[in-house]
């Protein structure tokens, strides 16, 4: 399935030399996520957003564009089990590639969980501690209606 998919550690990357991860820079970030969504929905072109959205007053953004410009909005909620997590990132951070484009590590993830909001639409949870082919299945299915 064609898609654009707006990942916010690259894009991140592309608007700040060296990231800082203020609360200031974030929100520049996601207006220009919010800016790109909007131009590519327009354009008729069916979008990926690959991004940490925690809090629900953040997520409106998002539902509002999507309502706005009649387009169907899959939210899916990807987690893993904090053990699982903690492995993974120390992994990555053991093998960085360049294609890698996020710098998160544990005390990262540590301090975003703590402000995890609960999604208040309807969405797809994906637990990538197990095989994840049904959900990503269901999510084909959706996005294919």
């Amino acid at each position: 399935m064609p898609f654009v998919i707006l990942e916010s550690d690259a894009l991140r990357k592309q608007l700040f030399a060296t990231p800082t991860y203020t609360a200031e820079e974030s929100a520049y970030l996601f207006r220009a996520i919010h800016c790109l969504m909007e131009d590519l929905l327009k354009r008729g072109m069916p979008i990926i957003l690959d991004a940490t959205n925690l809090a629900e007053k953040h997520r409106e953004r998002i539902y509002n564009i999507a309502e706005l410009l009649n387009a169907r909005l899959i939210i899916v909620h990807v987690k893993a089990p904090p053990e699982l997590v903690q492995k993974r990132l120390k992994q990555r951070m053991e093998r960085k590639t360049p294609q890698d484009n996020s710098t998160a590590d544990w005390s990262v993830y540590q301090k975003m969980r703590t402000s995890v909001e609960k999604i208040n639409r309807r969405h797809f949870t994906v637990d990538t501690s197990k095989d994840i082919t049904l959900a990503i299945e269901k999510i084909v299915r959706e996005a294919n209606r």
